[in-house]
């Protein structure tokens, strides 16, 4: 990109597409990229790291729009910079089917870091990204040969910051000093309802100071040169860095810029044609003059910064084969050659061992058992390593000062499930982190994000019903598996013992199309014996775990209500009853399989009572309305787990007249 042009004309193509692409559209917020447009010269022109005739390329920078309602002035950088993203899809903006959605989503457009829209997730997953930079970084790079060595570049909006998710990870971000972590803050004080100072007055400067960051104050962001010369000073900090820029919303429109009508929805034939006049933009809508394209045009630059990384990786390969093989290999989300053989190796230690242990220790010892294996492991815990054992004994906390594979990430439930997504979309690492299931709630926009994302993040929930016990109704989970089964794309697994366990880890591991919850409980759950079979079907999602000829009724249940159905089912089959046993640690998996498997499973005609700690609702799926529900539609009570389940009616005796009432 060569900026000789007036970099101004540069700045004015952006507002130009934004307004005429909304315009079009009839829909979507122009304000955003107008106010911005100068400081997307700045970055673009001078700094930002990329190709674009290659996208994926592994040393690029990163650049997210966390402030993702802005999507033209991405769409505009990259259709202007060389991307696969041409102007009839700038003219289809919003529309179906299009490469223009209304907010920027990965794997649609070409050149697009990560789904945004829903404010502070962008600026989260960045942190994650930087996160994951800065440890591959200290894992790979060898003297001579900083093979990984990029930044990351967000926009930030005052909505972004007002969200309770930009606290979290931004106070995360300053403790870890993540220097590669460059944001540029529009500060324009318009959001949707006005001017901003009735609801948001923070100091956000000495906010972000308070949090470790270094802050660059007063940027005029419609100055090239001065967002020019912050970018170069943040580059050479050794925090993460806040630039504040001082903007003016919907710069150019002369009767809107300035208030919140420019915020999100199209400026008008008549407020178009004055912003044309008072830009000296003397050309029709979608029209971008020549001089302006070449001006813009990243590709040969790209290439070049791409083929210099290319030498310099070939010659670390020399030097270092094993470690630029592992670096190739985990960057394409590969898994090693050994790990099936050792998921194997396992699940026979787990049949041969036959422990009676929680759920949440079955997953540590997944864990242990993988961790050597798979050094993309990046495990965590936010603030409950201790109880959901997310921890193994090789594992090493990441500090500021001290790369590692254990992130202690605090009580920042929604800010981790984020900063999990930033770290699998930039590549190098599985992550997986945990909390309490009840706090899945905190998480769930950024776990529905991965979801739409489909990328494999790795999502542990302990602590998962009324068995939590004392702890009470606060903490108890009734409704949350079922609402996360909701969640189109996300897989869930609540396993019942060891073996079921270990199945969900290697899943989990395998799923390249989207993420996973891993399920597991506080109280001892028995060892179930199993055939070969049986075993293999478990990653079906649900199979036959007891049958008996011509059974007169399915149980189905998942996790710590297994024991209790084959419990039930040994007493009906004393009373001449005989019933089968479906395990479905994952209904997500099952519905996926085949017809003639399912009904294999779930014979027509058989009825059905379903057993799981947790709400009714969403069982009538399987079991019909004339099938039985055993489960707690109200809240918990505070009192240990065995007085729990025997209070809301989780025993032997409710389950098998549940069985008689559905055959009678």
């Amino acid at each position: 990109m060569t900026v000789s042009l007036s970099s101004h004309k540069m700045a004015n193509a952006i507002r130009a597409l934004a307004m005429d692409a909304v315009q079009k559209a009839n829909s979507g917020h122009p304000g955003m990229p107008m106010g911005m447009a100068e400081i997307a010269v700045a970055l673009w022109g001078k700094h930002y790291r990329h190709n674009p005739t290659n996208p994926h390329w592994a040393n690029r920078d990163r650049f997210v729009v966390s402030n993702g309602h802005g999507s033209m002035l991405q769409y505009a950088l990259l259709h202007l910079s060389g991307y696969d993203l041409s102007m009839d899809e700038i003219k289809n903006f919003r529309q179906l089917h299009s490469k223009t959605p209304g907010h920027p989503e990965v794997h649609i457009t070409s050149g697009v870091e990560t789904t945004t829209g829903p404010l502070g997730q962008g600026i989260a997953n960045a942190v994650g990204m930087a996160l994951a930079e800065k440890l591959l970084a200290a894992e790979f790079n060898q003297p001579g040969f900083n093979v990984v060595d990029h930044h990351t570049y967000v926009f930030v909006g005052d909505g972004c910051l007002m969200e309770g998710i930009s606290h979290e990870v931004c106070s995360f971000a300053g403790t870890l000093k993540l220097s590669k972590l460059i944001v540029l803050y529009d500060d324009n004080g318009i959001s949707i309802d006005g001017h901003v100072e009735g609801w948001f007055q923070d100091d956000s400067p000495k906010r972000f100071e308070a949090y470790g960051w270094n802050v660059i104050r007063g940027v005029n962001g419609h100055d090239i040169a001065a967002v020019d010369a912050a970018i170069e000073a943040a580059k050479k900090s050794d925090k993460p860095t806040l630039i504040c820029c001082k903007t003016v919303i919907g710069k150019g429109a002369p009767n809107m810029q300035g208030t919140d009508k420019v915020h999100g929805a199209a400026l008008g034939d008549k407020e178009i044609a004055a912003t044309r006049e008072a830009l000296d933009w003397n050309y029709p809508p979608f029209e971008i003059p020549e001089d302006v394209y070449a001006a813009w045009d990243s590709k040969a630059r790209g290439k070049t910064l791409e083929s210099e990384w290319d030498a310099l990786f070939k010659a670390y390969g020399a030097s270092h084969p094993q470690k630029a093989a592992e670096l190739v290999r985990r960057m394409k989300g590969e898994l090693p050659d050994n790990f099936m053989q050792t998921v194997e190796n396992y699940i026979a230690s787990c049949v041969e061992k036959k422990e009676t242990i929680a759920t949440r220790k079955a997953s540590q010892n997944a864990i242990q058992a993988l961790a050597p294996v798979l050094p993309e492991f990046l495990g965590g815990s936010a603030d409950l390593t201790g109880s959901n054992l997310t921890n193994w004994k090789e594992c090493v906390a990441v500090r500021a000062d001290q790369p590692g594979n254990h992130i202690n990430y605090g009580v920042r439930e929604f800010g981790m499930s984020a900063i999990m997504n930033g770290i699998a979309l930039h590549g190098g690492y599985l992550p997986f982190g945990a909390t309490f299931l009840t706090f899945s709630d905190y998480s769930r926009n950024a776990l529905r994000m991965a979801a739409l994302m489909k990328i494999r993040s790795l999502f542990v929930f302990t602590h998962d019903s009324i068995g939590l016990g004392e702890d009470g109704p606060t903490h108890q989970s009734v409704e949350h598996v079922s609402s996360l089964r909701l969640i189109p794309n996300l897989d869930n697994w609540r396993p019942c013992d060891t073996v079921e366990s270990a199945v969900a880890w290697a899943e989990a591991v395998q799923r390249n199309d989207g993420p996973t919850t891993l399920i597991f409980s506080r109280q001892n759950l028995p060892h179930q014996e199993r055939s070969a079979e049986q075993i293999a079907n478990i990653k079906r999602g649900g199979y036959v775990l007891k049958d008996a000829p011509n059974a007169k009724a399915i149980l189905i249940a998942t996790g710590s209500e297994i024991e209790l159905a084959v419990k039930a089912a040994e007493q009906l089959a004393q009373q001449g009853v005989p019933v089968r046993v479906v395990s479905m640690p994952s209904t997500d998996v099952f519905d996926r399989q085949d017809a003639a498997y399912k009904a294999g499973v779930l014979t027509k005609g058989v009825p059905r009572v379903a057993v799981e700690a947790g709400v009714t609702a969403f069982w009538h799926k399987y079991v019909g309305l004339e099938g039985a529900v055993v489960g707690i539609d109200t809240f918990g009570e505070s009192a240990p787990a065995g007085a729990l389940f025997k209070h809301f009616g989780f025993t032997t005796e409710n389950v098998v007249a549940a069985v008689k009432s559905v055959i009678a």
